[in-house]
């Protein structure tokens, strides 16, 4: 089953696409987990997620350490469809408990009572071509892979 999980076409446009997907999510979630980038830290997310919006605390937690270490999984190129599957999972829950009454579109001119839901479809769109393809030709998936 791993062999499967881990093989991976050799191009280099997967690498990419692994790449800047973990460019994209890693601050969110060091947001969330170390308060880097302005963000509130561990303990606050937590208190959002549970108290203010409801989330049991396991569910709270599997956000949090997906948003942190799905990238960087990424990063490496290690079980890249793993983490591909569980950030596109993510944002479809995002999309279902929180952006979807905001209609599409990011809120550019701050008009809107929220966010829309287009960066969630980029980054479900990038996770599914990763999950299909894997991890590309420089990860350590392939490096893996071939050895088994």
């Amino acid at each position: 089953m791993w062999a499967r999980v881990l093989a991976t076409e050799d191009t280099a446009s997967l690498t990419v696409l692994r790449l800047f997907l973990a460019v994209v999510m890693f601050p969110h979630g060091a947001q969330k987990v170390l308060g880097w980038f302005g963000g509130p830290g561990f303990s606050a997310t937590m208190d959002m997620f549970t108290r203010i919006m409801g989330i049991p605390y396991l569910f709270g937690l599997m956000a949090v350490l997906t948003e942190f270490v799905g990238p960087l999984l990424l990063i490496a190129g290690l079980a890249t469809r793993v983490a591909a599957l569980v950030l596109a999972g993510e944002m479809v829950v995002a999309v279902a408990l929180v952006h979807l009454h905001n209609g599409f579109f990011m809120n550019w001119t701050g008009k809107q009572a929220g966010e829309g839901f287009e960066y969630h479809v980029l980054v479900v769109g990038m996770a599914l071509a990763l999950l299909i393809g894997g991890g590309g030709r420089w990860s350590l998936d392939r490096t893996l892979s071939r050895r088994s």
